[in-house]
């Protein structure tokens, strides 16, 4: 206990910079995702508090993070539109995924799958932080314009045929499920048909509307539109929060800009600018349970987004380990990877029975909590704190910040969260795999492939699919790389020697013994071409020693097709020996029998002359 209060006066000010800082983004992020800023102060808050009571970063500052922010806004839209558009109906399935998703985080760190992380391949993980700052951007696009679909009469009278089908489309359902034959009486039908206000098809065709110009491609659809339409004074104020962003850096980084540019574009729209757009008001009070989680959500209803709750679960994973990566080489200490897991998982989790938006450790806020003398977990459970006063005492006054603000902020966090390192090495990559007669990096197709997936599909299946791509095209390199490495010699039974380094293994022209030497693993990605290369041994030959020297690994596909070279080999009165045959090789052929039924014992040898001595002797 003296030992965390050592540190106190350091994690205060830490914790307490943290939570200023951490407060535009949770907004910002709130209002990004469609749940409205209070899930991005509520996920914040308690994000913050037990990923630092219970993690393994000392100094991590966790909440709502970009990446998280992206993916559970194409998880929120999905499901709202799943549900009328909605919010209130659609909420109890969003944060069910949501909590799933850090209950899996617990698991994968009581797994100790923490280390594993750290295997996914950086061109999938660029792809995919390019693709969350080309979708906050285009996102944000629309309310930096002052464009709301919802709220444009032309478009959203375009789709009130549409809205009357879905209405129809809902009625008849509802007949079908009461066991009604419309078609034999579809009096039923018109009466309730009549019964549908204006009001009702219009309020189904602002749902539609939106729906229309969600996501990227959705906000790309109707961009020409809001160019037509600018709002000049919140495209001002997003400009202006913008302009103190990146221009307040260039004075000073001891305050943060994103603070400045947050109170003094709120201040200028408050006394000059009476008809500027608020934020959703953020409720006074302690946050209360979403009780509606567990009365409301049953196991089959939550089965179909059990991969989506996966995936947010590894996104949180991977983007918390990075930033305690940060902390670690700021701080010269070794954070505990899977008890950062647990941490992150059960914050998570009590967040999103709160209401709260999923998050991660987050890079930038856990940096200025080690810079303003953060040391012990104290600063990041002082860092909600911190939030939690100012939704406790201050919500009105922040229910007054512009949308247009948030926006802007969200546009400079899109632009920064762009891997621009793995950007700029596209040209400079060894261009191994032709296409069109034209060289192109394996690895910048995959960056591609994930990054325009992500951006104008899914982000789940972009990042499966990325994995996908790069574990085969990994396998085949390793392949390659084995068969070419992988040498057949040949020898003459006269040039034996004790000496193995005054034996010839080049090769003559009537050679007696061939000498198979496999390096690397012996897997299905290397097995074809070890077959070729066997292929190649001399019919001259009656001796065949095959050297397992750097072949410390054989799965099943290796595994057989050894067996068949052998098999093969034996057929045709071929001597066969093994030399430096490894532990986990040698088990697996000792399960199929291919040690000793194919290869006795007596013919494996730990060293070449060993294996030379015996040919000499039997010769």
């Amino acid at each position: 206990m003296k030992k965390i209060f050592a540190h106190i006066k350091g994690d205060t000010f830490g914790g307490l910079t943290a939570g200023i800082i951490a407060l535009p983004l949770a907004l910002a992020f709130g209002v990004s995702s469609g749940l409205g800023p209070t899930a991005g102060l509520y996920g914040a808050i308690f994000l913050s508090f037990f990923a630092a009571l219970f993690g393994g970063t000392n100094t991590q500052i966790s909440g709502p993070t970009a990446p998280m922010t992206a993916l559970s806004m194409v998880v929120i839209a999905s499901l709202i539109a799943s549900n009328d558009g909605d919010v209130g109906k659609a909420l109890p399935i969003i944060l069910a995924v949501f909590m799933l998703s850090g209950f899996m985080q617990v698991v994968l760190g009581l797994m100790k799958l923490g280390k594993y992380i750290r295997y996914i391949p950086y061109p999938v993980v660029s792809g995919f932080m390019t693709a969350i700052g080309l979708i906050i951007i285009s996102t944000q696009t629309l309310p930096v314009l002052g464009y709301y679909p919802k709220e444009d009469i032309n478009l959203v009278t375009s789709f009130k045929p549409e809205a009357e089908a879905e209405i129809l489309s809902k009625i008849l359902q509802e007949e079908a499920s009461e066991g009604l034959l419309v078609l034999e009486d579809f009096s039923e039908t018109v009466e309730r048909g009549s019964e549908i206000t204006e009001a009702v098809i219009l309020q189904e065709a602002e749902v539609l509307a939106a729906k229309h110009a969600s996501g990227v491609v959705g906000a790309l659809k109707v961009i020409p539109t809001a160019l037509g339409q600018i709002n000049w004074i919140e495209l001002l104020l997003a400009l202006g929060t913008m302009l103190i962003i990146y221009g307040f850096k260039r004075i000073t980084s001891v305050i943060p800009s994103t603070l400045v540019a947050l109170v003094v574009m709120t201040t200028i729209a408050i006394f000059f600018v009476p008809t500027y757009r608020p934020i959703t008001a953020i409720p006074s009070g302690f946050p209360t349970p979403q009780w509606s989680v567990f009365s409301e959500i049953s196991f089959l209803e939550l089965s179909p987004y059990v991969f989506t709750s996966l995936t947010l679960a590894l996104l949180g994973a991977i983007d918390s380990l990075l930033t305690s990566v940060v902390a670690d080489n700021m701080t010269k200490t070794r954070h505990l990877p899977n008890k950062e897991l647990i941490g992150q998982g059960i914050g998570n989790t009590i967040s999103a029975l709160f209401g709260g938006l999923p998050g991660a450790g987050a890079t930038i806020r856990t940096v200025v909590n080690i810079n303003s003398g953060g040391v012990t977990r104290v600063s990041g459970m002082i860092s909600s704190l911190v939030l939690l006063m100012i939704l406790l005492i201050f919500s009105s006054v922040a229910s007054t910040i512009p949308a247009a603000v948030l926006a802007g902020i969200l546009i400079t966090v899109g632009i920064s969260v762009m891997d621009y390192r793995g950007l700029k090495a596209i040209p400079d990559l060894p261009k191994d795999i032709k296409f069109l007669k034209l060289g192109i990096s394996s690895e910048v197709i995959i960056l591609l492939v994930v990054m325009l997936l992500a951006t104008f599909w899914n982000l789940v299946y972009a990042v499966g699919i990325g994995l996908v791509i790069a574990s085969l095209m990994f396998m085949k390199k390793i392949g390659d790389a084995t068969a070419s490495h992988s040498k057949l010699n040949a020898v003459s039974k006269e040039k034996l020697s004790d000496d193995t380094k005054l034996v010839d293994l080049d090769g003559d022209g009537s050679p007696d013994i061939a000498i198979k030497q496999v390096m690397g693993p012996l897997f299905f990605g290397s097995a074809d071409g070890f077959q070729k290369l066997a292929k190649k041994i001399p019919d001259a030959a009656k001796i065949i020693i095959f050297r397992f020297d750097t072949m410390n690994y054989i799965d099943q596909s290796g595994l057989y097709a050894l067996e068949e070279i052998l098999v093969d080999l034996s057929s045709h009165d071929k001597e066969i020996y093994f030399v430096n045959l490894q532990k986990q090789p040698k088990y697996m052929m000792q399960r199929v029998n291919l040690v000793p039924k194919l290869v006795p014992e007596e013919h494996i040898f730990e060293r070449i002359n060993q294996c030379f001595s015996l040919i000499k002797e039997k010769s």
